[in-house]
């Protein structure tokens, strides 16, 4: 049984017969959570007190379960990593990270994540053997779904690749660390950023360059949904339900990539009292 539930319902209903255990019992524990602001625990406590007791009636050990229906805890608040989606304001940070005074790997890590957008565990553990320069391609397995994914790489992501390639090519991984065949940590962008005087609670963080992306290639350069949501690797409805292809919209992602690249060029080097949006359609 899950720690949680443990800590918070041993001393309450963790003793008693389990066919003693009515509604009342489960909900006192339930609002216990709540009343603690940790509703998502509540939700989980919650589904793995059902779990147990369905299995107690399934086994004759329980003639009914007792736990509540679906409205009977505060819904979960959805925790959005921040962003910034403004132009205006990602020109500011471009124009931020390019000027950035860290380390070389650092600020290849920062100049590159906006372009490919990729979670940023991932980024920071890109490999080598995994970067076709030639093809501009990084190929890797996502780890939240372990599929394998493509990422068209612009002219500008391939750029800052070749730049780094004298330095950590002889490694493994493309962002190395200080400690020998380690990555740069987990946490090396956020400080990077809050080192450029960013709060990553409430403006970006190594995450948000997906929002970034996801927002402006939508709504300033209008590309498909579906495109988008391939190239983040998030898992699409087709005809079959959920899916995923990491070949599918290929030739327009390679597009889009490019486009997106340029657009941010165009941001960093834009006048603000009249910004042009560049034509997709132009390729």
């Amino acid at each position: 049984m899950p720690s949680i539930v443990i800590y918070y319902n041993l001393p309450f209903i963790g003793r008693k017969p389990i066919d003693d255990i009515n509604r009342h019992d489960v909900m006192n524990v339930l609002n216990r959570i709540v009343d603690r602001g940790v509703i998502d625990t509540a939700h989980r406590t919650k589904a793995t007190i059902s779990r147990v007791m369905q299995y107690a009636v399934e086994t004759g050990r329980a003639q009914y379960s007792p736990v509540p229906g679906s409205g009977a805890l505060p819904p979960v608040k959805t925790k959005h990593m921040a962003s910034i989606t403004e132009p205006t304001q990602v020109a500011e940070l471009l124009r931020a990270i390019d000027a950035y005074q860290g380390g070389v790997t650092v600020r290849a890590a920062l100049r590159l994540a906006p372009l490919v957008f990729a979670r940023p565990g991932e980024l920071r553990l890109m490999k080598w053997v995994d970067v076709d320069l030639d093809n501009a391609e990084w190929k890797y397995t996502v780890s939240k779904t372990k599929t394998d994914h493509i990422v068209p790489l612009s002219r500008q992501a391939v750029e800052i690749l070749e730049y780094i390639h004298p330095l950590t090519g002889g490694g493994e991984y493309v962002f190395a660390g200080i400690r020998p065949g380690r990555a740069i940590s987990n946490m090396t962008l956020n400080r990077a950023l809050q080192t450029m005087g960013y709060d990553t609670k409430t403006e970006i963080t190594g995450h948000g360059f997906r929002a970034m992306a996801r927002t402006l290639l939508a709504e300033r350069l209008h590309f498909p949904a579906e495109v988008i949501e391939h190239q983040l690797a998030h898992k699409v409805p087709d005809a079959l339900g959920m899916a995923y292809n990491r070949t599918k919209f290929i030739d327009d992602r390679r597009r889009m990539m490019s486009v997106w690249a340029d657009y941010l060029d165009k941001l960093k080097t834009a006048n603000f009292a009249k910004v042009v949006p560049i034509d997709r359609a132009a390729g």
